[in-house]
């Protein structure tokens, strides 16, 4: 029974991995988003000079700043998309995409402390001139970790047993699958939040926060499979990662750049010692 659900999940993981690594589907994708983009950039003229009314999104359009806010958003969104197809494949290079998610996030925030500036004065901007500061070393900070972090991996098997270490990537593949169920239903409860009030959560935070759990059922289902010390504090050093940057989605500024930051740290200094310590242990996935 286990092992037929399995296969069935892995058959359709696949098929919707395929269709989205397919090229004419990433152009689609590309071309929405600048269709979406100069769009939005549209209406905003339009209902900044009141020729239009957007009723409770006024407030939003009215900043000509608000499309990028829109574009970014929606890129993030589908990062997010693709952190579920990177998950099978290593659990190193999913930590790696949930931080590549977060510096895109902390991109993002510093284009909406543009959007809070009204008059570009110093004495009314300077607050978010900061802020947009620290967002900017933050993400590019995170950048360069991430550089050096992807440079220095190595995937070890996590079993010498091939059938276990495909089971072990057809559970992922599932778990892939249920991630996926909760992605849209995060996005469902967003666009009708926003339906009734106007206001857009960006409930990244609550992606982040389902990503700690599927982590731990990973780190759990691992123990299946091995119990070398080196392998399960390195998976369990990850759960502690997630649960780090789904922290600094919800603390103030500075705050979250630091933690944000120092979580980074974190992963590159687990690489190098991972590395040091791992001797001849072979190649995992």
């Amino acid at each position: 029974m286990v092992s037929r659900i399995l296969h069935l999940s892995e058959y359709i993981f696949d098929k919707f991995q395929k269709i989205w690594e397919n090229s004419k589907f990433n152009k689609f994708i590309s071309n929405a988003l600048v269709i979406i983009f100069v769009l939005s950039v549209i209406i905003s003229y339009l209902d900044r000079n009141k020729l239009i009314s957007l009723g409770k999104l006024d407030d939003f359009f009215s900043n000509p700043f608000f499309a990028i806010e829109i574009a970014f958003t929606l890129l993030l969104i589908l990062e997010l998309l693709s952190l579920i197809f990177v998950l099978p494949k290593s659990v190193a290079k999913s930590v790696g995409k949930q931080f590549e998610v977060l510096s895109l996030i902390f991109i993002r925030s510093g284009f909406k402390e543009i959007s809070h500036i009204k008059d570009f004065e110093w004495y009314t901007m300077t607050d978010s001139l900061i802020n947009l500061f620290a967002y900017a070393v933050g993400s590019l900070v995170i950048f360069v970790i991430l550089g050096f972090n992807y440079r220095l991996q190595k995937h070890n098997r996590l079993t010498d047993s091939e059938s276990d270490q495909n089971e072990f990537i057809q559970t992922k593949k599932l778990l892939g699958l249920l991630l996926m169920v909760a992605f849209i239903g995060v996005g469902i409860y967003d666009t009708k939040f926003l339906i009734e009030t106007g206001s857009y959560l960006h409930s990244f935070h609550l992606f982040y926060s389902v990503l700690i759990f599927s982590d731990i059922i990973i780190l759990l289902i691992a123990l299946r499979y091995t119990l070398n010390y080196l392998k399960i504090f390195r998976y369990s050093a990850f759960v502690l990662a997630t649960l780090l940057i789904r922290i600094s989605l919800t603390v103030p500024p500075f705050y979250n750049v630091i933690i944000g930051v120092s979580s980074a740290l974190y992963i590159l200094l687990l690489t190098i010692s991972y590395n040091y310590f791992l001797n001849d242990l072979s190649e995992v996935k």
